[in-house]
């Protein structure tokens, strides 16, 4: 069976997965977590891309996006994969591939699931017992949101800017959003959807994608169930 376009649409935020070959180390030290923020930074930039959220684990990372273009966001990883495999092969001494495949994304309806999507990849960390709250790692955007650094390049989503009237109401707010959790049903959808690639949101949020795209949003009723992999 042919394999399905990724499904991209331009002013939508899109939810983006990228994992190293069997689960390989893609990041080995600190230089390596700032090359790849630099070339998301660059990229972004260059395809018109806003990037609201990130976390960078040592074997995948995940993104929030929201593409000015229906191209943007294609060109901006293709561009950031190979730019960084070429950097990683040679400071590590290394041929061949790193990355399992080509990314996975998909769309996710904003009112719904944005800020429980920006939560759930801070979380990320926290989830793998890496730390014990997300402040504490370093290679994500949650110390953006909390006031704790500045990343100029991100583009924070008009949802985060009405948590709070002020920069210390909208930090306070999110501290809390991301301490409340996000729900395992929640986070079983944001991981499924972006590995499938099938949009994620209620029924009239995906009826009206599905008019704006000859490919399908969502799976058709019969056929093989889709194969689920894990991105933790």
């Amino acid at each position: 069976m042919a394999r399905l376009p990724r499904l991209t649409l331009a002013g939508y935020p899109h939810h983006v997965i990228l994992r190293g070959n069997n689960r390989q180390a893609i990041f080995i030290d600190t230089s390596d977590y700032q090359r790849m923020l630099a070339l998301l930074e660059t990229q972004a930039k260059a395809q018109g891309v806003e990037v609201h959220a990130y976390v960078l684990m040592s074997n995948h990372l995940h993104l929030l996006v929201t593409p000015q273009q229906d191209t943007a966001l294609p060109l901006m990883m293709q561009a950031v994969g190979r730019a960084y495999v070429l950097y990683f092969n040679k400071r590590h001494g290394r041929s061949g591939t790193l990355w399992e495949g080509r990314y996975r994304s998909t769309l996710i309806q904003t009112d719904r699931y944005l800020l429980a999507c920006m939560a759930y990849i801070d979380l990320n960390p926290v989830r793998a017992a890496m730390v014990a709250q997300a402040a504490d790692y370093p290679w994500s955007s949650h110390a953006h949101y909390i006031g704790s650094r500045q990343d100029a390049w991100l583009t924070p989503h008009a949802l985060y800017w009405a948590l709070g009237n002020t920069p210390f109401a909208r930090q306070k707010a999110y501290v809390d959003l991301v301490q409340a959790g996000v729900d395992l049903g929640q986070q079983q959808a944001l991981t499924s959807s972006a590995l499938s690639g099938w949009a994620l949101g209620e029924d009239h949020f995906v009826n009206h994608l599905q008019k704006l795209t000859p490919r399908r949003v969502r799976p058709t009723a019969a056929g093989r169930p889709i194969r689920q992999a894990e991105a933790d």
